[in-house]
């Protein structure tokens, strides 16, 4: 596979990740505990959606195909897609989807750090814009896992319960493969496994003040990567695709 084509598998990945995170964050728009939290999470899934924009474009240019990034986002099937598992778990309740930001978030800042450096211009400049988005989500997210991890019995033990359903999903953001060891070979994006310390020391220092406990994962959650998905994908892309599918080629 020639550098271009590896690239372009590395800009699909993470558009797929940000679309899908968007979605998610979108669907708490009118149904946030507060009017403040409302707008917060609808601002988050823009910018992830604003981000999944981008690097589609910029994906759909390295392929050269002619394929736009309204194409790649509503014209593929769910194994298709490349997202990581953790980004598509439904929402559950406020914890689930604050502790999900958190874990994503803590990944993305350095990686787009990292990544502000390729050697490939167009994706180092997004990178760039991208990092200060992902410091927000992350601050944000933090702030209210250690509200909720340190405070009510229930908020306590619904950020425990999160704690448990979701931690077994992260080790998938550490997978290396032939994509992302010819790409950091390359200089072009960071090594994912590189970048595990200052996750795991930033969700360590969160979970001290929120008076959480990372459990032992014994069975890592892993297979988006490779379009193998849980069902909860399907549920999320049919509504998010069916007007384009249902319409195809109409402009408003």
């Amino acid at each position: 596979m020639s550098t271009r084509d590896t690239l372009f598998q590395l800009l699909i990945r993470l558009a797929d990740d940000h679309l899908i995170l968007g979605h998610r964050l979108s669907e708490w728009c009118g149904h946030a505990p507060i009017l403040e939290e409302d707008l917060a999470l609808a601002n988050m899934g823009l910018d992830c959606i604003g981000q999944a924009r981008a690097l589609y474009a910029l994906a759909a240019e390295r392929e050269g195909k002619g394929r736009s990034e309204d194409d790649l986002a509503y014209l593929r099937e769910e194994r298709g897609f490349r997202n990581l598992l953790l980004v598509e778990r439904p929402n559950r309740d406020f914890a689930q989807t604050m502790l999900r930001q958190l874990y994503f978030a803590a990944f993305m800042k350095p990686w787009w750090a990292a990544a502000s450096q390729s050697a490939d211009a167009d994706l180092a400049a997004l990178a760039a814009r991208a990092e200060k988005e992902a410091a927000y989500h992350l601050r944000h997210a933090a702030e209210w896992t250690i509200r909720l991890g340190d405070g009510t019995e229930e908020s306590a033990r619904r950020m425990r319960d999160a704690v448990e359903e979701l931690h077994p999903y992260t080790p998938e953001l550490f997978e290396a493969d032939e994509t992302t060891m010819a790409l950091a070979a390359a200089g072009l994006a960071p090594d994912p496994a590189a970048l595990r310390p200052e996750w795991e020391a930033t969700i360590a220092r969160v979970f001290a003040e929120a008076g959480l406990t990372a459990p032992e994962i014994r069975y890592p959650l892993t297979g988006g990567r490779r379009g193998l998905h849980t069902e909860a994908l399907g549920h999320l892309l049919a509504p998010m695709q069916y007007l384009r599918r249902a319409h195809p080629g109409a402009t408003w």
